[in-house]
Formats: C-alpha cells, sequence, structure tokens
C-alpha cells in the first residue's frame, strides 16, 4: 500500500476488540517511531508502551482510551528539545507530533486502529507514571484491532476542505 493510501484509509477508533497487540507489530510500531525525523535530530522524546490491565487502567484515570489494549504515551523532553533562536520555540510538541503520526500511520499499514489522544489530564499521567520533572505527556496514542465498519478512504473529498482552500502558490 502506498503512503497515501494509508493515509487515506487511517480513520479514529474509539471501540477496539479484547485481542492484544502481538509483540511483533508493536515492535514495528515502536521503530516507526526511531526512524521519526525531529529537530536537529536531538530526539526529545520518550514514549511509554502500555498493555498491562494496571497500566491502562492507570491512563484510564487521566483520559477515556475507548478500552484498546494498547496505549502509547508519548512524551516530549523539555531538557533536550531544540529551540528556534530568532523567537524561543521549543519543538517538542512538534516532534512528539511526528513521531505519533508515524506510529499511527504505521499501525495503520499493520491493520491495526487508533486514534491520537489530546485529551486528557496531564498532571494526572505524570503522577500515575511518576515521570520526571523533564519530560511531558504530549499525546497518547490508543491501538488495537477495531471493532468498527471501517471508515470510506474516499470520505476526505467531503469530510475535507477544497484542496484549493487548503494550499496557495507563491502568495496568499
Amino acid at each position: 500500500m502506498s503512503i497515501l493510501d494509508i493515509a487515506k484509509s487511517r480513520y479514529s477508533v474509539r471501540n477496539y476488540t479484547n485481542q492484544p497487540v502481538e509483540d511483533e507489530k508493536l515492535h514495528k510500531i515502536l521503530t516507526a517511531a526511531h526512524v521519526a525525523p525531529t529537530a536537529a535530530n536531538l530526539q526529545p522524546v520518550h514514549i511509554i508502551a502500555v498493555r498491562s490491565e494496571d497500566g491502562l487502567s492507570r491512563i484510564a484515570k487521566a483520559a477515556n482510551i475507548y478500552h484498546a489494549p494498547l496505549s502509547l504515551i508519548v512524551c516530549a523532553d523539555k531538557s533536550k528539545a531544540w529551540t528556534r533562536p530568532f523567537d524561543g520555540m521549543k519543538t517538542t510538541d512538534i516532534d512528539a507530533s511526528i513521531l505519533t503520526d508515524h506510529m499511527m500511520l504505521e499501525a495503520t499499514e499493520l491493520g491495526l486502529g487508533s486514534v491520537w489522544i489530546c485529551y486528557f489530564k496531564p498532571d494526572v499521567l505524570k503522577k500515575e507514571f511518576q515521570l520526571p520533572e523533564h519530560l511531558e505527556p504530549i499525546n497518547i496514542l490508543a491501538v488495537g484491532y477495531t471493532d468498527e465498519t471501517p471508515a470510506s478512504p474516499e470520505r476526505h473529498s467531503t469530510a475535507r476542505i477544497p484542496l484549493e482552500e487548503l494550499v496557495s502558490y507563491e502568495a496568499l
């Protein structure tokens, strides 16, 4: 499948079966994160892979993970982030997002569903997983086998703004 086909077939899954994600598939998802680019290749990120019943229940205190059998907490390492010198913008959120996108697309390619979660209580995650001060949870990727009817890969033609509205060439 081409990267465009994978991107078109990916959708947010909020209903999962109880089937666990196999070790081999988890390894491929994490490898996709490992090869993802980061600003100045500083890699200011850390992923906490959570599959145990106890770990998933601790995440559930902070976020709705839709009973997914695997959740990946993507954290930014504030001590390692690249900072743009012109305005002081740190790239931690961007770097964490690039890794998450890579993992999400790899999960789709492997026949798994996922949902990117930003609606969570960071203080609860920090406490439950005893995160050090320099690690900040940026998002959670819930992953598993879907218990939903797949969304149409052609839905983007009506569910998105027209390409002509999204893009301008050389000027606004």
